[in-house]
């Protein structure tokens, strides 16, 4: 599992990227059990993500920030990256982002998808 923390700050919420490669939806779901047995991605406001597996297609789910796991999804199709979740963590920090929190999505998968072509 590759965790980016802090990626960013904007009126006193933080945003995280984490992500790993699955093969299918039961993998999905233990990266995601897995992710928020770690206490600070437990108590985040929103745990936001996609995956785009070979067999299934786009499986996402906004975690309460809507939009933003459609966000996540257009980015991985677009980098052609398959069977590799992507979770963008948000811990609300008591601003309304407004349109904001799109573009903090995409600076979030942006910095995951620059440290994954690193390692």
């Amino acid at each position: 599992m590759l965790q980016i923390l802090d990626v960013l700050r904007d009126r006193g919420s933080r945003y995280a990227v984490s992500g790993g490669p699955v093969a299918d939806r039961a993998a999905v779901d233990d990266f995601l059990r897995d992710l928020k047995h770690a206490k600070k991605f437990a108590k985040a406001t929103h745990n936001s993500w996609a995956v785009v597996l070979s067999a299934d297609g786009a499986i996402k789910n906004d975690d309460g920030e809507a939009g933003a796991a459609a966000v996540i999804v257009k980015m991985l199709e677009r980098a052609d990256l398959r069977d590799h979740i992507i979770v963008v963590t948000r811990w609300y920090g008591g601003v309304h982002l407004g349109g904001d929190r799109f573009a903090h999505v995409v600076t979030s998968v942006r910095a995951y998808l620059e440290a994954l072509a690193k390692s």
